[in-house]
């Protein structure tokens, strides 16, 4: 039997170690969390932002020595850039690979380029493009 003499109230002499080391995790685990959204964000801003010239492969035909290549490329007003283009043969080899220019006032262009191939080529693949 005890008394009320010889009990303790709970939180008379601080909080137990198991109560700091919760609160530490939690502060530990908040800040994290901010840097793991800071860095989120800015890979997202530096992507979307910074990228002033795109482009998608619409289609492509193949011929004996090239390849038609259907792009449309998007890019800010008065930028100037290119976009890298390439086909590979059956085999995986790379047949052919040229950068084609975009410039002008234009803010969308769509546009059909040839690739040169030094062998029959069986795709076509937008390695991307980048402003000057």
């Amino acid at each position: 039997m005890s008394t009320a003499s010889t009990q303790t109230p709970e939180s008379r002499y601080g909080r137990s170690s198991d109560e700091r080391a919760d609160r530490t995790l939690k502060i530990v685990g908040a800040v994290l969390g901010a840097v793991l959204l800071a860095v989120i964000g800015w890979f997202g801003y530096h992507y979307v932002g910074q990228n002033k010239i795109s482009g998608e492969l619409i289609g492509f035909e193949l011929a004996e020595d090239s390849v038609q290549v259907h792009l449309e490329v998007r890019k800010d007003a008065g930028v100037a850039g290119y976009c890298t283009v390439r086909s590979q043969a059956e085999d995986g080899d790379e047949v052919g690979r040229a950068d084609f220019r975009f410039d002008g006032d234009s803010t969308r262009i769509d546009e059909v380029v040839t690739l040169r191939t030094k062998a029959p080529g069986t795709t076509a693949e937008l390695l991307g493009c980048h402003a000057d």
